[in-house]
């Protein structure tokens, strides 16, 4: 893979992480802008990551009977149009709807970018490769913050959209003018539309694939549980500013970059499987620490951003690993299908935590700890259970 189609990959591949992570030091304004309850302006997080979920069944089936390309093009036009929409919503409701738009449109870029990797790539080559791409994208979120705070901080949350709309613009043209296609004409699958979705079927059926789906869902749960809880908890709880906020997301987001470094070096020598286990205790040793901090009532701004970064350091090495694990078990007819799956479940996933973490409103941390303990407990169950299974 050449270093110009990485970055391509990567960097259309932060469509997800850039449309969250780029407006959520903006959620108080939000709120009070529109006149919206908090609970009001998550579901506009939760209605993204729907989006992105149900949109990665429908563009992965797809992409593999029509091609890659043909795909993720005018799927990111739409991204172009609904990011621009939002710019001007006048109301809670509307900007909710557009979202989940936002959301299926971006989808495509998240489940292509990581099925063109497996196309071009060996089963030996396929862990550092989705490494090495899980590094290029984990610079969304490490600059979305740095990005949205001071806009945010300056002028307003409706400027910050508009910063993404530019984003949303170069990364259309920059697919249209060098995107190459990887799925080629005999790996297509053929037949009745209505057999795309019999492959979705046959992975279910094998339970090496379905346990590292589960795997890389639930620790990306563990993940939406710190995301979506962490404006609150730094700036209602602990005091932290927009840009202080900021500025710590960025740092606890520069640990995706550090630990999927870390991960192409190491895992193609130990094996995906050790690296999984080493981040599931690397995550699992962060969430006591937060719960244990609460609990004494020591938490502060300094320890909660430390924290986070030992979380999504560990949980880098579960997400390479997990996903590397799980399409090992797929073919190239349908490995679109393959990533779609464990993506729409990793995003259905983080939809679902992220209304139960604020059901304790905006000065506690208690639901947050909660999600992030059992996602991290069934992350780690279900990794035991795949390693035991047959390959299929």
């Amino acid at each position: 893979m050449t270093g110009l189609l990485l970055c391509l990959l990567g960097f259309i591949s932060m469509a997800g992480a850039l449309s969250v992570d780029m407006y959520l030091p903006s959620f108080g304004n939000i709120a009070s802008d529109l006149s919206a309850h908090p609970s009001s302006v998550q579901l506009t997080l939760t209605a993204f990551m729907a989006g992105v979920g149900i949109g990665q069944l429908f563009h992965g089936v797809v992409s593999d009977r029509v091609g890659r390309r043909r795909v993720v093009v005018p799927a990111l036009a739409v991204f172009f149009v609904s990011t621009l929409a939002i710019v001007f919503v006048p109301n809670i409701e509307l900007f909710i709807g557009l979202r989940l738009v936002q959301g299926l449109s971006a989808a495509a870029a998240v489940v292509i970018s990581r099925a063109i990797v497996v196309d071009i790539s060996d089963p030996k080559t396929a862990v550092k490769s989705l490494s090495m791409l899980a590094m290029v994208s984990s610079l969304g979120p490490l600059i979305a913050p740095l990005i949205g705070g001071p806009i945010a901080a300056v002028a307003n949350w409706r400027a910050v959209l508009v910063a993404l709309t530019v984003i949303a613009a170069t990364m259309f043209v920059a697919v249209l003018l060098l995107l190459p296609e990887s799925l080629l004409p005999e790996n297509r699958q053929r037949g009745p539309i209505l057999n795309a979705y019999k492959p979705l079927l046959q992975l279910l059926k094998q339970p090496r694939y379905t346990a590292f789906i589960l795997v890389f869902a639930l620790s990306f749960g563990g993940l939406m549980s710190y995301i979506s809880a962490s404006s609150f908890v730094a700036q209602s709880m602990l005091r932290a500013n927009e840009l202080q906020y900021a500025i710590g997301f960025a740092i606890s987001a520069a640990a995706i970059l550090i630990g999927n470094l870390i991960n192409s070096r190491i895992a193609p020598r130990v094996g995906p499987f050790k690296m999984l286990v080493i981040g599931s205790a690397i995550a699992l040793t962060a969430v006591a620490l937060l719960v244990l901090q609460t609990a004494l009532g020591v938490l502060s701004v300094v320890s909660f951003v430390a924290n986070a970064f030992l979380l999504v350091f560990g949980n880098s090495f579960v997400g390479s690993n997990a996903s590397a694990l799980a399409l090992a078990e797929t073919k190239p007819y349908n490995r679109g299908s393959g990533a779609a799956l464990m993506g729409s479940l990793q995003l259905l996933i983080g939809a679902s935590i992220t209304p139960l973490v604020g059901l304790g409103g905006e000065h506690t941390a208690v639901p947050m700890l909660i999600c992030l303990a059992a996602c991290a407990l069934a992350s780690f169950g279900c990794a035991l259970y795949g390693s035991r299974q047959p390959r299929g």
